[in-house]
């Protein structure tokens, strides 16, 4: 066994990451595919920036709750929609000096301690209030899923879904040009047309803006002495505007409300998910789409389950998985068939035995699946536990993780009050070595998911959240990259206590694409955090 700790300085820059890599290989360590695999220390979270706080006392009106997060690619912008069917992009700025600031740190041998921090960028009207008179139903303009899609140009392109319709947005900055270098100065016109300047100094431009007669326009208004020399207006650029256009929308292909977007990686395609069916659409064409996964039975008598969530894999444009109510995964394999009646992988928890109860359907409805970065895993986020899925082993998760079991004895209340039904997000960091969901309370909890790692934290989301480590013994150990049987379940009785609000809840999340920080919402405050 390699003692790592001469190297842990280094592991951040790619070369000595390669060193280390290479020798854990010869050592039979890593994965294989040129990931080593480390277990991780707990993290110490940090807030970072909030936006919309809300002050003591203040009213949340229902429009400006947040109701969907999503990063890019690059983790520089951060787009989010609300209730009212807008969507606000935020842009990363403190990385503008670290390209003056890198050889210099790199030269010591160390790394920047600021925290990552974000800027209002732009926002603009997604969705309108709808009403469809065929079927007498009111379409909402809340926001339920954004998804980045390729920039081109330094334009940023986006989709974003209401119940019924998936918009394609382009956003990029458009430059004010305006004309310049006049011969003369023009000055600005009073409310009755003209200047405040006495008439010798008056100019004549009629395109320059002014209201002077042009049939008056004599020598006299020429400056005393004339002018020098003659030179020709200039058209220049001194402002830029950010300007965001609707390219394209993608309606009328769903009888049921739109639960998911997902972006293929081909960059041509992508898929919209309602209750019942999938649909596959080209970003070209907005006019027709291909349906895909039908499960509609001819008698709706017959409807045991529906979708609640579908994502494409992250690198293979032939495969998407889709969850149902029922709290089972399928992978689909779009070479198959062209209908994806049958699905190529069912993944799914088989029962214990006299554990069924009148709320078992219900907590077991998966709400969120997420991809990880390799697409090997699959998480998964039901009304009780995280899930995470080896695709490649469909007979059980490799590794469950408790969030809400301490709210099993209160089942009975939370239907009552209809709490049991809230759909809390998941996610994953980019390296897949933790998963972090959100629960009640303005609450959300981060689980290391790597082999041997007992990390549990859970966070408010405040400006000065209340941390906890909770470290329970798992009764049954197996993680990703541990190919010994059986399930780990690891979690606390309680949060905080027995003391939980479920007037304050934490739906929506996302992890950074390469760094360990989490935007959450909570109401209509977007909450930061990152760990150092």
């Amino acid at each position: 066994m390699i003692d790592y700790s001469f190297f842990a300085p280094f592991t951040k820059y790619h070369s000595f990451r390669l060193i280390l890599t290479r020798v854990c290989e010869m050592n039979g360590e890593g994965d294989g595919d040129g990931d080593v695999t480390m277990t991780p220390e707990g993290l110490d979270w940090k807030f970072s920036q909030v936006f919309g706080e809300r002050t003591a006392g203040e009213e949340v009106q229902e429009v400006d709750i947040i109701t969907a997060i999503e990063f890019d690619k690059t983790g520089d912008h951060l787009a989010t929609g609300d209730r009212g069917g807008r969507v606000v992009l935020f842009e990363r700025t403190d990385r503008k000096d670290e390209g003056v600031n890198r050889r210099f740190l790199e030269g010591m041998d160390c790394s920047s301690s600021s925290h990552p921090e974000f800027h209002y960028k732009t926002e603009f009207q997604s969705h309108e209030p709808e009403f469809d008179y065929l079927k007498s139903l009111e379409i909402e303009e809340k926001i339920n899923k954004i998804r980045w899609c390729q920039t081109a140009n330094k334009a940023m392109f986006l989709l974003s879904t209401n119940d019924k319709t998936v918009k394609f947005w382009k956003v990029q900055e458009k430059k004010i040009k305006k004309i310049c270098n006049f011969n003369i100065e023009r000055q600005k016109p009073t409310i009755n047309g003209f200047s405040d300047m006495p008439t010798s100094s008056k100019s004549c431009f009629i395109n320059g803006g002014f209201i002077n007669n042009p049939l008056n326009c004599r020598s006299s208004n020429l400056p005393s002495g004339g002018i020098a020399s003659l030179h020709l207006p200039m058209v220049t650029s001194h402002e830029t505007n950010l300007l965001a256009k609707c390219r394209r929308t993608y309606a009328h292909a769903h009888d049921y409300h739109i639960n998911s977007i997902s972006n293929n990686s081909d960059g041509e395609t992508f898929i919209s998910a309602d209750d019942l069916r999938i649909n596959l659409w080209n970003f070209e064409i907005s006019s027709q789409s291909f349906n895909i996964v039908d499960m509609k039975p001819a008698n709706m008598e017959d409807l045991t389950e529906v979708i609640t969530s579908a994502e494409f894999h992250p690198s293979h444009c032939n495969m998407l998985a889709y969850s149902s109510s029922k709290g089972s995964i399928r992978l689909l394999d779009l070479r198959q068939s062209a209908l994806c009646d049958t699905h190529s992988k069912l993944f799914e928890e088989h029962e214990v035995p006299g554990s069924r109860s009148f709320f078992t359907d219900i907590i077991s409805s998966i709400s969120d699946i997420k991809f990880a970065k390799g697409g090997r895993y699959i998480l998964s986020r039901d009304y009780m536990t995280l899930k995470m899925w080896d695709i490649n082993m469909d007979y059980g998760p490799v590794a469950t993780f408790q969030v809400h079991e301490h709210l099993r004895p209160k089942l009975c209340d939370l239907y009552e009050n209809d709490a049991i039904f809230d759909k809390f997000e998941c996610c994953l960091s980019g390296d897949g070595q933790r998963v972090a969901t959100g629960s009640y309370s303005n609450q959300f909890r981060v689980f290391g998911c790597s082999e041997g790692s007992s990390e549990e934290t859970t966070l408010e989301a405040s400006k000065n959240p209340t941390r906890r480590h909770i470290q329970t013994p798992p009764r049954f150990l197996r993680s990703p990259g541990n190919d010994s049987l059986g399930v780990s379940t690891r979690g606390s009785d309680e949060i905080n206590g027995n003391t939980f609000d479920l007037s304050t809840k934490l739906l929506h999340l996302a992890w950074h694409p390469s760094e360990n920080s989490i935007a959450c919402a909570a109401s209509n405050s977007l909450y930061m955090y990152y760990a150092a």
